[in-house]
């Protein structure tokens, strides 16, 4: 909702006035102004401001994309001091550690893509390369609710996924319980149960053509049950 996101920016901006220099101020406020309303970008900013990896003052110069895949960023962010990776999706954060470094986990290496360590310690020893993070919900080709990617399946649950059996949002028509032969899912047994089916059937990925036109900050709620 648009008052999360004000309390959000308000927060932030309560915790630059601990970790900003006064001189550094206007760079700071100027970055947290183009994320104003992106949800990620503004969990980046809150966690970098609460915690300083360096426990010393620092600003944030710069978000940039290191890769990013199934609605969930793995975003680096440019200080006066470091460069630090950050691991952000709808349902949350996870500081990864100095870029520098060039280390990530087996498991998040496979994840996104890497061939080796190595491979991703090369894209870490280059920076500049990467392309800046944008506000997601600039972008058509980004799921408005879960952030999967064109040609991406969405994350289960997400509101802006079609049903393969009716066309409808997922999350509101009947198919579901008509498919599993209940009035209601009522345990986490029967929600796998019908996602083993849903699969079987084959899932509808995000594509533009899905977004929805009036999708702003609040538009989720129409859509809740």
């Amino acid at each position: 909702m648009l008052e999360d996101l004000a309390k959000k920016r308000a927060y932030i901006r309560e915790a630059m006035e601990y970790a900003v220099t006064e001189d550094d101020r206007a760079g700071a406020e100027d970055l947290l102004d183009i994320y104003r309303e992106d949800r990620i970008g503004l969990a980046l900013l809150q966690e970098f401001y609460s915690y300083l990896p360096e426990a010393r003052e620092d600003w944030v110069r710069e978000i940039r994309v290191v890769n990013r895949h199934r609605g969930i960023f793995l975003l680096a962010a440019f200080t006066a001091h470091d460069r630090y990776l950050y691991l952000v999706s709808s349902e949350g954060l996870e500081f990864q550690g100095s870029m520098a470094d060039g280390y990530l986990t087996e498991e998040l290496l496979d994840f996104f893509g890497y061939e080796s360590a190595e491979a991703f310690a090369a894209v870490c020893a280059a920076p500049d390369s990467l392309a800046v993070y944008e506000p997601v919900q600039m972008d058509e080709d980004v799921c408005p609710a879960c952030h999967a990617e064109a040609g991406e399946l969405h994350e289960l649950g997400c509101p802006v996924e079609l049903c393969p059996w009716c066309g409808g949002q997922l999350i509101r028509c009947s198919c579901r319980y008509d498919q599993l032969g209940l009035d209601a899912i009522g345990s986490e047994e029967e929600l796998l149960q019908f996602e083993a089916i849903l699969e079987a059937r084959g899932r509808i990925p995000y594509s533009r053509e899905q977004r929805p036109s009036f999708a702003d900050d609040g538009w989720q709620d129409d859509f809740e049950e």
